[in-house]
């Protein structure tokens, strides 16, 4: 079975993380802070580091663990995944999901 032709046949939501289970037989779970860290939107992905003499500041509902709100598919390609952080403009390919999960 090539890479194109594996598909999620289950996505569960297991406490702090995602719980995949592929088409090929492959279960894999990714914690929701590997998730939200991994963003393969331009936003995060350009994000410039902040000094390391300065303590960042962040609001209530950042200092909460990472989970999802919603989550979406995106055509057959690809899920939308809304944070508890406010964050929803990442879209995680099939492809990145299983990278994820391989490297759990």
């Amino acid at each position: 079975m090539s890479n194109s032709d594996v598909t999620p046949t289950s996505l569960k939501n297991d406490g702090d993380g995602l719980v995949i289970e592929w088409n090929d037989g492959l279960s894999r779970r990714i914690t929701w802070q590997a998730l939200r860290d991994a963003c393969p939107c331009a936003t995060c992905r350009t994000k410039k580091e902040e000094p390391q003499d300065l303590l960042p500041v962040i609001s209530a509902s950042e200092a909460q663990p990472i989970a999802p709100t919603a989550m979406s598919p995106m055509g057959n390609y690809a899920y939308s995944i809304h944070f508890n952080d406010g964050h929803n403009t990442g879209i995680y390919s099939l492809t990145l999901l299983r990278e994820l999960g391989e490297t759990q």
